[in-house]
Formats: C-alpha cells, structure tokens, sequence
C-alpha cells in the first residue's frame, strides 16, 4: 500500500491532470448523445406543429374569404347592387327643424313617383322638401298625395327620366312569420344602409298621437330587420328584391322590433293617391275599448278570456244603438278577434265604408253572459288632425 502511494505520487501533476480530464470527456458523450437525440425529437415537434397551424391558418382565410350568403340562387350583395339605386334620401323642413328620411320610385303607369311616409314629410314648409338619388343628385320634390292613417305619402320630383330606377311592389299577403326581408334607407343618413332580418309578426298596429288623432295604423308588419331614425319611408324587401312593405317606425329603447306598412296597402291606395290626392277608405265604428285578457274575464264573471272589449259607444256614430258598453267583440264576419290588433288589421285589409258586417260579441242579458250576433254598417274614419 505504501508503495502504490509512493507509485503515484511520482507521477507528474499534469499526467493526472489530463487522465481525469480524459475521464469526464468519456462520461459526457453518452449524455450529450442522448440529450443531442431528445432536442432534435422536439424541434421535429415543434416544426410540425408549425405546419399543421400554418395549414389550419390557410384554411381558414380562404373559407372567410369566400363567404357569400344565397337565397334562391341570389346573393344578398347580388340584390342590393340589384335595388341600391331605387332608394333615395328624402329631407324636408318643418318650423322646428329638419327632418330626414328614406324613400323608393315606383312606376304607377308611366309615372314615376317617390314612396315614402307621411311623417318624413308632415308639417313641412311649402318648397322645402327634396329628394337625393344614390349618385348624389338632389332635386326639389313636392307632395302628390298623403294618408296620415297609414303613414303613406307620395311624392313627384321633376327629374331626368334616367335618374328613376323604380322597384316591383308585390303582395305582402303570402308573407309568414320567419320569412327573411331586408330594409334599405339611410339611418342617420347613412345612405344606401342594407340591414336583413325576419318577419317577427304580422297584423300589429301602432298609433302616432300627433298626425292620426289616436287611431291605429293597423295591420303592420313586425320586423327584427334594425331600422332606426331616417329609415322611415324606405323599402321592405323579400328576397328576390321586391317591395313587401314600407319601413315606418321603431320602438323607442328596444331592440330588434321595428315595423312595416304591409305592400297590400300600397297597392289597395295607390291609385287614389295618386288621382285624388287622398285615399278615404278607411272603415270606422266609432268605439273606444281595450284588449280583453284572463283578469278582466275574471271580473266580468265570462269565461271568454279573449276578444276586444267595448268601454265606450261615440254618439251618433256607427256602432250608436247597435253595440254596448262592456259588450265583448269576439268574430268579425266569423273571423276570430283576438284582441284590438286583429280587430283594426280585419277592418283595414277586409272592409270599406258603407259596408254591412256581422260581429259575434258576448253581452250580459239579465245576469248572465250569451253570445249574440249582431249587423253595423261600417261608416268612414274622420279627417286626421291637421
């Protein structure tokens, strides 16, 4: 033993040192192999990972890119290219201030007209209205014919016959809840705006205090297409392009309810409109009364949980002598009346002034509730408010 140590101790310094230097090189090799083989097997890996997200990244641009929205055949940007230039901006000035909205021409034998509401153009001042086509020309329009009771006005602009572009009006009577329709106007004057949506109702009714005296506006349609300030007046289109209605109001603070004067009652006033000036076929039966509903069966003692029920009979009018207060409205014609909304769309899509229906109403006889029929000759609505 002490001559091994004596052995060693001999050796030079820097022999010991490279044997151990030799030593730790011969350990390192099969770990900086292995752990060379471990980092080369996750960089292939990571590259690819790379190409599958390079190729899920490609895909995925082209389908954007290509997106394009068919019905029938037709692409959305197809038909509004189709109808861009048929819808105009509509201004007119009142005492108080400015007034904007939309419109559409139309071809009414030979003449071209403009189509819009008549609150885009109530109160204006004599000269001060006009109509802006899509390509930016303007020019002074005036009033050719006006009904307040269903918000209809039309308009005549002494224009170059080119700048007219009218569009197809066609039955709004095929429509369906779920049908798809687009409005075009210009909110905010944003002119020429495309917004889609569906039918959401049919048959509703809106009242506008200050240019029909509280009447209804009936039989509108309720559409979930976005319609807001300077849409009023513009066109309500299916999807082949054609006029189904006129978009006229929305409700303040909502979202996704606005509505549409149905194309049936352009089409039934139209003519009138135009030759008279004025449309007077509006029936009346000179009643006030309110939507029957489960409570108000309740406190009646009647088990009819629906109908329109009657609060007050107009001297003189109509209904005077025929009907009575607290009188329940459940048919017209043997159609069933749900509520004030059914009652004032059958009056408006089915009826004129002079003409002879039979009501089914539930009345109280000697305590106890009997359905009885009863016959009114309709009268005419009076002049709106001025």
């Amino acid at each position: 033993m002490g001559e091994l140590h004596e052995t060693y101790s001999k050796l030079p310094l820097s022999f010991m040192l490279l044997m151990l230097l030799m030593g730790l090189i011969a350990g390192s090799v099969p770990t900086y192999y292995i752990a060379s083989q471990q980092i080369a097997s996750l960089n292939q890996e990571v590259s690819n990972l790379q190409n599958q997200i390079s190729r899920l990244q490609g895909f995925s641009n082209v389908t954007c890119q290509n997106i394009t929205v068919y019905y029938n055949d037709t692409s959305l940007s197809q038909i509004y290219e189709k109808v861009k230039e048929s819808v105009v901006l509509v201004r007119s000035k009142t005492t108080t201030e400015m007034v904007q909205g939309s419109g559409f021409v139309y071809n009414f034998s030979g003449i071209m007209v403009i189509i819009t509401n008549y609150h885009v153009i109530h109160g204006a001042i004599t000269g001060t209205i006009s109509v802006t086509f899509f390509n930016g020309n303007g020019y002074p329009a005036d009033i050719n014919g006006t009904d307040p009771y269903a918000d209809l006005a039309i308009l005549t602009v002494d224009a170059p016959e080119s700048e007219f572009k009218p569009l197809e009006i066609v039955s709004s009577s095929t429509l369906k809840v779920g049908d798809p329709v687009i409005a075009i106007g210009n909110p905010y004057g944003l002119v020429g705006s495309m917004t889609t949506g569906v039918v959401s109702a049919l048959g509703r009714t809106i009242t506008e205090e200050e240019y029909v005296g509280g009447f209804a506006i009936a039989n509108i349609i309720q559409t979930s297409a976005p319609i807001n300030p300077g849409n009023s007046g513009g066109p309500l289109l299916n999807y082949d392009g054609k006029v189904v209605g006129i978009t006229t109001a929305i409700v303040s603070d909502s979202q996704g309810l606005g509505f549409a004067v149905p194309s049936n009652t352009i089409l039934k006033e139209i003519y009138s409109l135009i030759t008279t000036g004025t449309y007077r076929g509006h029936s009346y039966m000179g009643l006030k009364g309110r939507d029957m509903d489960y409570y108000t069966a309740q406190e009646l003692g009647l088990n009819v949980t629906y109908g329109w029920l009657v609060v007050e009979v107009l001297e003189d009018e109509p209904s005077h002598g025929i009907l009575l207060p607290n009188d329940v409205i459940v048919a017209m014609n043997g159609t069933r009346i749900r509520n004030g909304d059914d009652l004032a769309s059958y009056l408006e899509e089915y009826t004129l002034p002079g003409c002879n229906i039979t009501l089914t109403i539930w009345r109280e006889i000697d305590n106890s509730w009997k359905e009885v029929q009863v016959e009114i000759t309709l009268g005419e609505r009076p002049p709106p408010p001025v």
